[in-house]
């Protein structure tokens, strides 16, 4: 076998698998489309579901999602870009820079369910916060931070070194540097970082599903120590009632509407990720 037919074969083999892949992404929107769309009435998005899920619409569970989700990003952006900030400008160390990379993609592939548990026992238990939106946050906040890590880390060290030599030419200081410079020259890539952060969090279920959620009886939180109904939790209980039809109706419905802004939000991402390259190539 020449070096030819083997790179066919390769490339054979990569576009049957790319092509398996694509299929597979589409059969899904397709089902959930087919599913989903009968239960899309005029107020599913903006009624209360009543008769335990089987009817209504999904109002205060997209409310907690979204509580959820913009609490998440409150607590991780801030330690993300701190730490992104101390490893490129201040720490000059390159086997440290290493070591904490290497951390951030094992906390990246650590299970979410193990998140939930430790993240309950720290959060929930030793810190008294209980089953409550304040807990869930926290513990999506350290999921996503990974995600926010990277892209934020990529877009400070795409920077051209151009930019630090004007400012050092220039006389600013560190970190007026990091606050002339460097921040308004990474935004694009913190944006995508926080959008894919969200698409994240919104897509989570074991992590937060005995730590911040309720299925009924809740509408918007009152207290710190308050769940919050979510679409993830709705939509896992509804499919439990494989025998009622109304029930998986408004299952499908809900996955139709949390699958969309997981979409938005990931085409979001990949948009201001283009305009971030586009910046760095001028």
């Amino acid at each position: 076998m020449n070096a030819i037919t083997a790179e066919k074969m390769v490339l054979a083999f990569i576009g049957c698998v790319t092509f398996l892949i694509v299929a597979l992404l589409f059969s899904i929107l397709a089902i959930m489309f087919i599913k989903g769309l009968p239960a899309m009435h005029g107020g599913f998005l903006f009624d209360e579901s009543r008769d335990f899920g089987r009817a209504g619409g999904i109002f205060y569970q997209s409310a907690g999602t979204l509580i959820l989700m913009g609490v998440t990003v409150l607590w991780s952006l801030p330690v993300a870009l701190g730490s992104v900030l101390f490893q490129t400008e201040y720490l000059e160390s390159g086997k440290f820079k290493t070591f904490l990379t290497q951390l951030t993609y094992i906390l990246n592939a650590t299970p979410t369910i193990l998140f939930g548990l430790v993240g309950y026992l720290f959060f929930g238990v030793y810190l008294e916060a209980g089953v409550s939106w304040v807990t869930g946050s926290l513990i999506l906040a350290v999921m996503i931070l990974p995600t926010l890590q990277v892209s934020i880390r990529e877009a400070v060290e795409a920077l051209p070194e151009k930019y630090r030599e004007a400012g050092m030419a220039l006389g600013l200081s560190r970190p007026a540097q990091i606050w002339r410079i460097i921040l308004p020259q990474s935004f694009y890539g913190m944006v995508t970082g926080v959008l894919l952060g969200l698409a994240r969090a919104a897509g989570e279920t074991a992590a937060i599903m005995f730590t911040a959620t309720t299925f009924s009886g809740i509408r918007f939180p009152q207290s710190f120590s308050d769940p919050v109904p979510t679409l993830q939790t709705h939509i896992l209980v509804l499919a439990q009632e494989a025998a009622n039809p109304e029930s998986i109706a408004q299952a499908w419905g809900a996955g139709l509407v949390l699958l969309g802004l997981v979409f938005l939000l990931t085409l979001a991402a990949w948009a201001f990720r283009t305009r971030m390259v586009m910046e760095s190539e001028l």
